[in-house]
């Protein structure tokens, strides 16, 4: 009997609010989508020249899964305290320069890649959870200036900051403002592709899909596929 039991307990939805929730193996499936469609937009723009209008579409969905996986893990009970926003901030701090040689071979130096913005999203989320004045000047600051270096820029960081207000406390306001921000990807983009996200994060709670977490797969695919793809341009020059 207890070992039904906690078959059960882990596969109930793991939330951090008790309006709003998703499992914690729908969760890490929206994690493995976003690192097939980021493959995918990343091999078509480098190595096929943006010749498939499809994978381009479908990478916009990229940016705003990564940002709502990540708000999701940072607005889980007790998340502050147990100090899971700075370990994110460490690792996110390692990586981000691992793959800075291959994205400054492929993109330039301006702007920062996308583990950069992921990484300034979780300070100004960490300094916002302080909640003292000179905390939120601070993450003011972080936003202003840090959202002119870095992949994706302001949309991108309000993508993650209204999908982290909404998951803190769910409202139809909010919802809102989460969409809005996620549509204010298509200045960058130049369609509302990414707008599909919020379908497949909705579809993503109706299921409870038994798949396990792995921890350091995202953050080391990153500079791994990056790396090989410059690897192949680089082959392909010679």
């Amino acid at each position: 009997m207890s070992r039904r039991l906690q078959i059960r307990d882990r596969a109930k939805p793991q939330t951090p609010v008790g309006a709003w929730s998703i499992s914690n193996g729908s969760l890490e499936a929206l994690k493995w989508v976003g690192l097939l469609l980021m493959t995918g937009d990343h091999v078509n723009k480098y190595l096929l020249h943006d010749s498939s209008p499809a994978l381009y579409a479908l990478g916009r969905m990229v940016m705003p899964l990564f940002a709502f996986v990540l708000m999701f893990n940072l607005t889980r009970p007790g998340a502050h305290e147990s100090g899971i926003h700075v370990r994110v901030m460490k690792r996110l701090a390692v990586f981000a320069p691992l793959a800075t040689p291959a994205f400054v071979h492929l993109v330039g130096w301006w702007p920062l890649n996308i583990l950069a913005t992921l990484l300034l999203a979780t300070l100004i989320v960490w300094l916002l959870e302080r909640d003292s004045r000179s905390a939120r000047c601070t993450a003011w600051i972080a936003f202003l200036v840090g959202g002119a270096v870095v992949e994706f820029w302001w949309p991108a960081l309000l993508c993650c900051l209204s999908s982290w207000a909404f998951l803190r406390r769910p409202s139809g306001l909010r919802m809102l403002l989460w969409a809005s921000a996620t549509a204010s990807l298509a200045a960058i983009n130049g369609n509302f592709a990414a707008m599909a996200t919020l379908l497949l994060i909705w579809g993503a709670r109706q299921v409870v899909i038994p798949l396990p977490r792995s921890r350091w797969v995202f953050y080391a695919f990153y500079p791994i596929h990056l790396s090989l793809i410059a690897l192949v341009l680089i082959a392909g020059e010679n």
